[in-house]
């Protein structure tokens, strides 16, 4: 549990002290403050984290923050399953589950222990989830435990996805490269990025 509390923590912290300045009031999100039993409701029940206003449109986003250890790294993760958990119910994770419309995903320019010191992101994309999922459901995108460490594109047209596992047997995930998205569909699946491309 002190893990999950730690995660937060710094997950809440860039999302106070950099998400909102440097990416989202730069596109004129507004956060929508809500109340506290829903938004743990729909963080658990539906993967998202924060609800934003842009004039008359609102958006739903999940965000995850990295130290600066993974700015080697192309793509965003999904976490996939959690199947030694001892409830049955918590086995599928955020890909079975995710309703937001974008994920954010952010590389900062500091360590986990030294976030009170991160200026701003090494790099960041705002992902269109519901066009990645229609790719999913499309199989233009698809998952595959193939023991593979990237993904790849496949068939010139689709990206394989490998699933990786957490080392401390927690849960598994999937990596999505942002470039192959933007190569193989354009910009239209961006909202907007930074150091990706």
């Amino acid at each position: 549990m002190a893990n999950y509390k730690n995660d937060r923590s710094f997950t809440d912290f860039v999302h106070k002290r950099l998400a909102l300045p440097l990416i989202y009031k730069q596109l004129g999100w507004q956060e929508v403050q809500l109340r506290e039993d829903y938004a743990k409701y729909i963080d658990m029940m539906d993967g998202i984290d924060y609800v934003f206003r842009n004039d008359n449109k609102i958006m739903s986003v999940q965000e995850r923050f990295r130290e600066e250890q993974y700015k080697g790294y192309s793509d965003f993760t999904i976490r996939y399953r959690r199947d030694d958990n001892k409830f049955k119910s918590r086995h599928e994770s955020e890909y079975y589950k995710m309703k937001a419309h974008y994920f954010t995903y952010g590389i900062i320019d500091s360590t986990k222990k030294e976030v009170k010191n991160a200026k701003g992101f090494i790099k960041y994309a705002i992902i269109d989830l519901r066009k990645v999922y229609e790719k999913i459901d499309s199989k233009a995108i698809f998952i595959s435990d193939n023991k593979k460490n990237t993904c790849e594109i496949v068939e010139g047209n689709r990206i394989q996805c490998p699933v990786k596992y957490n080392t401390d047997g927690s849960s598994s995930f999937f990596p999505i490269d942002i470039s192959y998205l933007v190569k193989l569909w354009g910009n239209e699946m961006l909202v907007d990025q930074y150091g990706f491309l």
